[in-house]
């Protein structure tokens, strides 16, 4: 997570330095990246929700989009973010390769960056014991044979590992404060558009 926060941090410094006439054109208020993003737990997000808004999400395996906006308003209002760290979603909710948090059972390694009221990054710890990923796929009720060839370096050692992946046009949808990511794809998809 520290790396994901230089990561936005040195984004937005690339933007300033190499965009500023478009930064200037379009009006954007770029955000202030915080030294350290604020955090909440997955179960203390859905608390909080529960306590301060009309809404009760706690039991549900992920959050609603309106419990996203909610809780980037929340971090501005009390954190002074518009960025804000979910961690330890549920197991469930996370991909079979995402190591769970030994200290919290049915809880990931795993966290979201929310910002201006979207999730714009994923990001966790991942298994790297074979072991552990058969017995994840076993407990999820998978056949690993489709998985063979990408198990098959676990087989011989990996390295503990993590990482996060950036959706770049939801980045700049909400850099630029567009309605819909199609305004800032170059070759939208949806039901009527397929090919550019």
């Amino acid at each position: 997570m520290s790396v994901l926060r230089d990561t936005i941090a040195g984004m937005l410094a690339g933007v300033s330095a190499r965009a500023r006439s478009a930064v200037d054109l379009l009006g954007l208020a770029l955000p202030a990246v915080p030294g350290k993003i604020p955090q909440l737990s997955f179960c203390d997000a859905q608390e909080l929700i529960a306590s301060e808004s009309d809404r009760d999400p706690r039991g549900e395996p992920d959050l609603s989009p309106a419990d996203e906006r909610w809780l980037c308003e929340w971090a501005v209002r009390e954190q002074g973010s518009e960025f804000l760290f979910v961690t330890g979603y549920p197991m469930a909710k996370r991909p079979f390769y995402t190591h769970p948090d030994p200290a919290h059972p049915g809880a990931s390694n795993g966290f979201d960056l929310l910002f201006r009221g979207l999730e714009l990054v994923t990001g966790g710890q991942r298994l790297h014991r074979h072991a552990d990923y058969l017995a994840a796929l076993a407990e999820r009720g998978e056949d690993p044979r489709p998985y063979s060839s990408y198990l098959q370096v676990f087989e011989h050692g990996m390295p503990p590992h993590g990482g996060f992946a950036i959706g770049l046009e939801r980045w700049t949808a909400r850099l630029t404060g567009a309605a819909n990511v199609r305004q800032v794809t170059l070759f939208p998809r949806d039901l009527h558009r397929l090919s550019p």
